[in-house]
């Protein structure tokens, strides 16, 4: 009799679970999932994240910066204000940022935005300084950079050499990509005011690699080898080991094909789709976003080995690595995910959690 009264006990609790079983998936997807602790929520189309000291700087797509210092989880949403108008249509508008080696001084960072100039969209690489009311343009480093509503690339980063790298999409125009006297479907690297570097790979040329289709990831190891993450043609999205002068084959060649003076992927995904994004490195590992794949995945480099770290959280556009903490962005409101009730939002995973 005791153990059929228990039977009815545990059916009860069961059915009341089910019950608030929605409730209960909504009030976790705002506090904690799996290791992740959501840092900030209401986003609004994020693209990337960069850091310095205790305060977080996160591009959105409209032409907004948001700002979140981690201690006194103070956050601010301020406009960037350029010279030719922040035009957003498909996957442009404000993209990559980077802020500079003296920040704290200057208060000024690096941005690659979309224009729309003479029935043509275009992309920019502009230096723009934080005020108390808005980030204003200060100095244009490159622009009249082909672009399209899709295939923009947009990632800006410096690297282990102090060289400003940006990516380039082929601006759907493929055969660009392989045209050195096109920046569509580049990585291009330049001094930080802008000029083109003496030890780049073409003579007076910003082109530091092509045959590109839409890059989007780029980040460096301890010796400054530096990779980047490719979007396929259709699956076969690609991380690729970028040397410079090096032509990476779109759109001659892609996933496993091979061709003579053409450089196959460190990694392609096969028949399956990541649409991989931002990238960072820790300790021999890449932490990669994708957007299709919905998923933060990380790589061991030496043995190309892949394990999900994350997943649930829909499209994650960007990671960045500080300290002993990942965060990631999710960029569920940019017209191709399915955004719960506080997307989108900054996350957190301590890694150390993870081993």
């Amino acid at each position: 009799m005791l153990r059929f009264f228990l039977l009815i006990i545990v059916s009860l609790l069961l059915a009341a679970c089910s019950a608030q079983g929605s409730n209960i998936k909504e009030a976790k997807e705002t506090m904690t999932r799996d290791n992740a602790v959501s840092m900030i929520s209401n986003l609004e189309v994020p693209w990337s994240i960069t850091k310095m000291k205790n305060t977080f700087y996160i591009s959105e797509r409209k032409g907004t910066i948001v700002s979140f210092n981690e201690t006194n989880r103070k956050m601010e949403r301020l406009i960037v204000k350029t010279n030719q108008p922040i035009h957003q249509e498909g996957e442009s508008g404000l993209l990559g940022i980077e802020l500079t080696p003296n920040f704290s001084e200057s208060q000024q960072a690096y941005a690659y935005h979309t224009y729309y100039e003479n029935d043509k969209i275009l992309n920019r690489v502009i230096v723009i300084q934080k005020n108390k009311d808005s980030w204003n343009e200060v100095k244009v480093l490159l622009e009249e950079i082909p672009g399209s509503a899709i295939h923009n690339g947009g990632r800006v980063k410096i690297g282990s050499d102090q060289k400003l790298y940006v990516t380039i999409g082929d601006a759907a125009v493929p055969e660009n990509a392989q045209k050195l006297n096109s920046l569509s479907g580049k990585i291009i690297r330049m001094e930080l005011d802008g000029s083109i570097p003496k030890d780049n790979p073409f003579r007076d040329s910003y082109v530091f690699s092509f045959g590109h289709r839409n890059v989007q990831g780029l980040t460096w190891n301890e010796k400054g080898d530096m990779y980047g993450t490719e979007h396929g043609q259709s699956a076969h999205d690609e991380v690729n080991h970028i040397i410079a002068g090096h032509n990476y084959g779109w759109p001659i060649i892609e996933g496993d094909e091979t061709r003579e003076g053409l450089e196959s992927p460190f990694f392609q995904t096969g028949n399956i789709t990541w649409a991989p994004s931002g990238i960072d490195y820790k300790n021999g590992k890449i932490y990669i976003a994708t957007l299709r794949g919905e998923a933060l995945r990380e790589m061991n480099l030496d043995t190309s080995r892949v394990t999900t770290i994350a997943e649930d959280y829909g499209r994650l556009r960007d990671v960045l690595i500080n300290g002993e903490n990942v965060y990631f962005i999710s960029n569920n409101l940019d017209g191709r995910g399915s955004p719960s009730k506080h997307d989108d939002q900054l996350w957190k995973i301590d890694l150390s959690a993870l081993q």
